[in-house]
């Protein structure tokens, strides 16, 4: 997906963070994850598609962080991230502190072109 580098100059590129707010984590926890899933972003998309990570490096790595209300909306915005193709970046949980082993905590959308990710996440609040 969108691999020509000449393209991603005229396009915004962007990674959406998706907060699953049903497992009522706390402020720290919840920018822990968030985190996490931005690296994880970033890692994948270094080794899948180097001239869009280019492309979102060069404009500053945007990053926006909203909130799912519960699981259903949240897998479902990770099901509607790879049907288009984006990067689709789930966190899950080691359990140390606040909640179970393998709680699904934040999926990160992107990098991708802001248009496509914006069909995915835009309908969220922002957190």
């Amino acid at each position: 997906m969108f691999k020509n580098r000449r393209l991603f100059k005229i396009l915004e590129v962007t990674v959406v963070l998706v907060v699953n707010m049903g497992l009522k984590m706390g402020k720290g926890k919840v920018a822990a994850q968030c985190a996490h899933a931005a690296v994880k972003a970033y890692k994948s998309t270094l080794k899948k598609n180097p001239a869009l990570l280019r492309a979102w490096v060069d404009n500053g790595q945007p990053k926006i962080c909203v909130k799912a209300d519960n699981d259903d909306i949240f897998f479902a915005v990770a099901e509607h991230a790879q049907a288009l193709g984006l990067g689709s970046h789930m966190i899950a949980d080691a359990g140390r502190t606040q909640i179970a082993a393998g709680s699904c905590t934040v999926v990160g959308v992107g990098p991708g072109p802001v248009h496509l990710v914006n069909k995915v996440t835009g309908h969220l609040k922002l957190l």
